[in-house]
């Protein structure tokens, strides 16, 4: 069990970092977006792959943002509620939350495959075959799904859920 919590742990932490590459990503096409135009030249499809990189860079940070508390959660309701009701509710939600995510990614990968099959490709400058974006958001979805799915098992086997608050980044919004 050690070596499976490790390889999921790992695996949400590298689906974070890819998140965290795929914005440094954004940050580089718009700044060379820039330095085109300031040099007249052009560089087709950079908002088409900004577009991707933003759109990957959510569905890969989703599992990282879920184990660290950065969803949004109804802590009010669970807080004022006893353990065990409050357990019965937090399970129900990883259940609604697990079934939700793995619907999505179902449909994603239905989604990728029909856009593989047919060849399409985006209507921009780029002409991108469009699966391969798609692929990004159907991993980051499968992601999530694996992790709504562990924090469901681990809250149903120990009582409690694997989702850990990080106080100092909560209070540097507030």
């Amino acid at each position: 069990m050690a070596a499976l919590r490790a390889l999921l742990d790992g695996l949400y932490r590298v689906s974070g970092v890819a998140a965290a590459l795929c914005l440094i990503a954004i940050l580089t096409l718009i700044v060379l977006q820039m330095l085109a135009r300031w040099t007249g030249e052009v560089f087709p499809g950079a908002p088409e792959y900004a577009g991707y990189a933003m759109a990957a860079a959510s569905f890969l940070a989703f599992a990282s943002a879920l184990n660290h508390g950065s969803h949004i959660r109804v802590s009010i309701l669970l807080n004022s509620l006893g353990p065990r009701a409050g357990r019965a509710l937090d399970i129900w939600c990883f259940v609604i939350g697990s079934a939700v995510a793995w619907y999505f990614t179902y449909y994603a990968w239905r989604f990728v495959n029909f856009s593989y099959k047919f060849k399409d490709i985006s209507q921009g400058q780029d002409r991108t075959l469009l699966w391969m974006p798609q692929s990004l958001m159907l991993i980051g979805a499968a992601i999530l799904a694996v992790a709504l799915t562990d924090n469901l098992i681990h809250l149903i086997v120990t009582g409690k859920n694997r989702v850990v608050r990080d106080l100092v980044d909560q209070s540097h919004g507030e």
